[in-house]
C-alpha cells in the first residue's frame, strides 16, 4: 500500500501544480494589456505546440507518420480547420500503423 500511496500523492501533486499553472495564467492575463503583437503571439501558440509534437514523429521518416502529415496538409488546404486536420491526421497514422506495420 505504501508504493500505491506514494503514486497517488505524486499524482495529486502534479494535478494541483497543473491546475495552479492554468489558473495563474488566466488570472495574470487579466492584468496584461492585449496589444496586437501579444494577440498575434497567443494566436500562434497552438501552431507552435503542434509543430513541437509532430516534428519528432515526422522526422522519423516512417510511412504512417508521413502519410498522416500528408493527410493533415491536404485537409488543412481543403477545409482550413486545424482541429479537423489534426483528427484526420491522427486517424490516418493509427490506421496506417494498424494495416502497414
Amino acid at each position: 500500500m505504501g508504493g500505491e500511496m506514494g503514486f497517488y500523492l505524486a499524482l495529486a501533486a502534479m494535478a494541483a501544480a497543473s491546475y495552479a499553472c492554468r489558473v495563474a495564467g488566466y488570472l495574470l492575463m487579466g492584468w496584461v494589456p492585449i496589444t496586437p503583437r501579444l494577440e498575434a503571439a497567443l494566436k500562434a501558440m497552438p501552431l507552435g505546440v503542434m509543430v513541437g509534437i509532430v516534428t519528432p514523429a515526422a522526422s522519423s521518416g516512417r510511412a504512417p507518420e508521413l502519410l498522416g502529415l500528408v493527410a493533415v496538409a491536404v485537409v488543412m488546404r481543403l477545409s482550413g480547420k486545424d482541429v479537423i486536420a489534426a483528427v484526420v491526421g491522427a486517424a490516418v497514422v493509427a490506421l496506417a500503423r494498424r494495416f502497414l506495420a
